[in-house]
């Protein structure tokens, strides 16, 4: 096992969780709008659903790679390559975060309910995965279902805590957002810098 690598995903998968984009800042808005309980429990649905995709990932891309060991040279080409694309749609898009986006009060279980299925119907997060999760393999001996599960273990716990201390420091986050109007520049440039870093990580390792 090459706890590096492990260490390296943890890194990247916290870099990513504080990247501005549609379920961090929708938690944020609720936590902001109507208390840290509603922001709890939207981070709850939506880090439930990736068990979802990780399953997908776990199952279907250990079939492939077992029946095609070449298949994980491509993967990671693909994988590279979506990391770019990010990069350039983050670097295409306006350095604007909008905190401003109404939105209705409901039950704690009706907006877990509501996260849980933003994640699980959302396609992206199962390209994500497939292009994310194949280039921090870490073992040679354990079998892949093993270690796809363990590197959506620790994506699901790190992206909690992250989020967790969005919906914390919601206040002080929302208004630092509303304040500084330099502060999106500033999270553009370190999205696309993270996503050039996985690129070139996937790129490299062996």
């Amino acid at each position: 096992m090459d706890t590096e690598i492990l260490i390296s995903f943890i890194i990247a998968t916290a870099t990513l969780a504080l990247s501005p984009g549609p379920d961090n800042v929708f938690v944020l808005i609720q936590s902001m709008t109507y208390g840290k309980k509603q922001g709890m429990a939207i981070v709850c649905g939506l880090i439930s659903g990736c068990i979802i995709h990780t399953s997908l990932v776990a199952f279907g891309l250990s079939t492939f790679i077992k029946s095609n060991a070449e298949l994980l040279l491509v993967l990671k080409l693909l994988g590279a390559g979506y990391m770019l694309y990010l990069a350039y749609r983050v670097f295409t898009s306006p350095a604007v975060i909008n905190t401003n986006t109404p939105t209705k009060s409901k039950s704690l279980g009706a907006l877990f309910k509501q996260g849980f299925i933003m994640n699980v119907i959302n396609p992206k997060v199962s390209i994500f995965f497939m292009a994310f999760f194949p280039a921090f393999l870490y073992s040679e001996t354990q079998s892949l279902v093993v270690q796809f599960y363990t590197l959506g273990f620790l994506f699901m716990t790190t992206s909690f805590l992250i989020f967790s201390m969005l919906v914390f420091f919601s206040s002080s986050v929302g208004s630092t957002l509303k304040s500084n109007t330099r502060f999106g520049v500033v999270l553009k440039w370190a999205q696309i810098t993270v996503f050039l870093g996985i690129a070139i990580f996937i790129l490299i390792t062996q």
